[in-house]
């Protein structure tokens, strides 16, 4: 339980999005967790940053399944059980669902609980012959499934390329719970190894301004839901990109000194003073290999796009 400015009581999600904001901005560097991108208003404009054809991630890692899903198929085998990780809009569910032979049960774990449940009834409506279970959780934590995984062929699903968004060492404790909400299953997931600086720009920093609304929305939220007092528009968006290891980073820089308050503290801004809100690894496929292996998954297959780029990794337990 956390406390706002006026000393109200916060509770439930909003105490933790409240602590963990606190944590963040009252330390050098200046951080928000990127999980917290994610309410109804961000996964929409995400949503929207997909259909944008400098966005490379989504639609290259898009491209690639459909052309390997007759092997995706083969290897799942009929009546499978598919959970997928950060559903979001569940754009490319339906590309595996499509080429699945017919799967019995779709499970979505997402943190944005009115987004999940709108994706989900649309998905009911065009597959009536699958089973859907939405699971409105921190899918960065082990997540109790309400339904009873052992006997069954399972897939977990992780596209994105998502697991980027994590510090490597978290990375690998994501990989150890998906291991243990999983239990005995194949995991495919999503990885980018794009290092070209002009293509990454291009992508992170979308000139039409839906990236940037997409960060900034960050901190409408906390003033929504946590009574904070940001000024938004005393902030851009921009990116920097890293070597060893390879990574984008996403920034909140204040353009003026400001003051504001979230919960009972005041958190000072210098001009220039940066917030860091999201963070892109760029993983080669022995890279995410080692990571797998370090996290208790082997490797049964993987694919790679023409470029290099995408690839998309068949795991077992």
């Amino acid at each position: 339980m956390s406390v706002n400015q006026e000393g109200t009581q916060i509770e439930g999600e909003h105490a933790d999005m409240l602590r963990d904001a606190l944590s963040g901005l009252t330390s050098r560097p200046k951080s928000i967790p990127g999980k917290y991108l994610w309410d109804d208003i961000g996964s929409d404009l995400y949503d929207r940053i997909c259909h944008y054809n400098d966005y490379y991630p989504s639609r290259q890692e898009l491209s690639l399944l459909a052309a390997i899903k007759s092997d995706i198929s083969d290897r799942i085998g009929p009546s499978a059980t598919v959970v997928e990780f950060g559903s979001g809009a569940s754009r490319k569910i339906r590309t595996l669902l499509d080429a699945l032979i017919q799967p019995h049960t779709y499970v979505a774990i997402d943190i944005s609980r009115e987004y999940l449940n709108a994706a989900i009834q649309q998905l009911k409506f065009d597959y009536p012959a699958i089973q859907m279970i939405p699971v409105c959780a921190d899918y960065t934590e082990t997540v109790h499934v309400p339904l009873n995984l052992s006997g069954r062929a399972v897939l977990g699903f992780y596209p994105g390329p998502s697991i980027g968004n994590f510090r490597p060492d978290d990375a690998r404790i994501f990989l150890e719970h998906a291991r243990t909400t999983l239990g005995s299953s194949l995991f495919l997931i999503g990885t980018d190894g794009t290092r070209d600086a002009a293509r990454l720009k291009q992508a992170y920093a979308g000139a039409d301004g839906l990236m940037a609304a997409f960060h900034l929305n960050v901190l409408a939220r906390l003033n929504r839901e946590c009574d904070a007092d940001f000024d938004v528009e005393n902030f851009d968006h921009t990116i920097r990109l890293f070597r060893h290891p390879d990574r984008v980073e996403a920034h909140l820089v204040a353009r003026a000194s400001a003051e504001y308050h979230l919960g009972a503290q005041s958190i000072p801004f210098e001009a220039g003073d940066s917030i860091l809100t999201d963070t892109s690894y760029k993983y080669t496929p022995e890279d995410f290999h080692a990571l797998a292996s370090s996290a208790g998954w082997k490797v049964r297959e993987f694919w790679q796009d023409d470029i290099g780029s995408s690839c998309l990794h068949l795991l077992e337990c």
